[in-house]
């Protein structure tokens, strides 16, 4: 039997709305190895307590920089120069949202995410484009915790079972399969028709 459109969505932020510029001009610029900054940054004891609402971006940008192979002095230059960057708009990812809300279905933003996610939002212009805003920083859960889902699907009103995800991180994605959420591993916009079709929405 044909399941059922998705009532609601809850989408990612990193690597789905919001892109990231490389690194590798500011590694060049203090001398370090391709992936330094970005491996540095996201080893799961720095990037965990960030993300979990226990210390600020920029005490976690503070931990990094006592990580890189440089003196204090440029190693925090180069975390400040690498982070004065906030990313910018998938144009075709934010359209996709913007149709699923002319569509009458709510979309919440789902992000494990630091203290300067509502700041971000704002320079990005991203203010307004969501129904709701679910940051683990704020709730000091982060995905792929089933708490997390829960929560994010009931400020949609929404069950779980009729709430689509859309995530890069497969490990986030196979969490909400779990709770029986349509989940579905971001990739890039090639596959925009499935997620219209699993929203009811035409392609």
């Amino acid at each position: 039997m044909r399941r059922q459109p998705a009532r609601a969505m809850l989408i990612d932020l990193d690597g789905v709305i919001r892109r990231w510029a490389s690194p590798e001009a500011v590694e060049q610029k203090y001398g370090l190895s391709p992936g330094t900054l970005t491996q540095t940054a996201m080893a799961w004891e720095l990037l965990r307590p960030a993300v979990a609402g226990e210390i600020t971006d920029a005490e976690w940008m503070r931990l990094v920089a006592d990580r890189l192979p440089l003196d204090p002095e440029p190693a925090a230059a180069a975390v400040a120069d690498w982070q004065a960057d906030r990313g910018s708009v998938n144009p075709e990812a934010l359209a996709f949202v913007r149709d699923v809300r002319a569509a009458g279905k709510p979309v919440g933003l789902a992000t494990n995410a630091t203290d300067r996610l509502r700041g971000d939002l704002d320079a990005l212009g991203l203010t307004g484009e969501f129904d709701a805003i679910i940051s683990s920083y704020e709730l000091g859960i982060h995905k792929p915790a089933p708490e997390f889902y829960v929560r994010a699907c009931a400020e949609l009103g929404v069950p779980p079972q009729w709430v689509l995800f859309v995530d890069d991180d497969d490990r986030a994605v196979r969490a909400a399969r779990v709770l029986q959420m349509p989940a579905y591993r971001w990739t890039g916009p090639r596959h925009l028709g499935y997620l219209r079709r699993a929203l009811g929405l035409a392609s």
